[in-house]
């Protein structure tokens, strides 16, 4: 008689293990746009992803870790590094203007300045480590990224750029202007004016810094 062989029992459930980390980063993080950083428990965590809290502790072991988590997640999923891939043989205005309309739309984001504002508030409650995370995960790495391209740009002689870290915090100043503090104290007038503005901000941005650092 052949003894056909056992099947090996499966591991544990990774995939389930996923949605759970999933479930609960999407619900700290509308908890957190909702309630800031100092308003947000693990207990609320848990109970809005519907896992228990050893789980939420299991998973990100503590509440900075776990913000740090959905900032950096929210991060990659708006910012893919894509978008800063420098390509030798575009046209270096293309790369910039690409960079420019997602950065721009992006940053005034009507969530995306929830966001920020519930940052605000924990620092004016005295808890500024939040703010830093919020920097590290955020402008600081984006600024890392365009600090890549641009000397990448540089190396290959389309820019002439004596300092790329001034010139990324230069370059992310030009594309917003004033667009994105308006929003923030709600002084957007039309929707659709405001969208328009945006657009136009980042395109002038872009030229005004191509005046500044395309080789003479």
């Amino acid at each position: 008689m052949t003894i056909l062989p056992q099947a090996k029992p499966q591991g544990p459930g990774r995939p389930k293990d996923m949605e759970k980390r999933a479930a609960i980063l999407e619900a700290a993080k509308a908890l957190f746009i909702r309630n800031a950083f100092a308003g947000t428990s693990m207990d609320a965590v848990a109970a809005e992803a519907g896992v228990s809290k050893l789980t939420v502790y299991s998973h990100f072991g503590d509440k900075d870790n776990l913000f740090r988590e959905v900032i950096r997640a929210r991060i990659q999923d708006l910012v893919p590094e894509d978008i800063f891939r420098y390509e030798p043989q575009a046209d270096v205005r293309e790369m910039l203007l690409k960079i420019a309309l997602h950065h721009a739309h992006l940053e005034c984001d009507v969530q995306n300045v929830g966001t920020f504002r519930a940052i605000l508030s924990d620092c004016r409650q005295g808890n500024p480590r939040y703010g830093k995370l919020m920097w590290e995960e955020g402008p600081d790495r984006t600024h890392g990224l365009m600090e890549r391209l641009l000397q990448h740009a540089v190396d290959g002689g389309k820019l002439d750029i004596p300092n790329t870290k001034r010139a990324s915090a230069q370059f992310f100043s030009l594309i917003k202007g004033e667009l994105l503090l308006r929003r923030m104290f709600g002084c957007e007038d039309c929707a659709q004016s405001y969208a328009a503005e945006i657009e136009q901000t980042a395109r002038d941005g872009v030229d005004m810094f191509l005046r500044a650092y395309l080789p003479r």
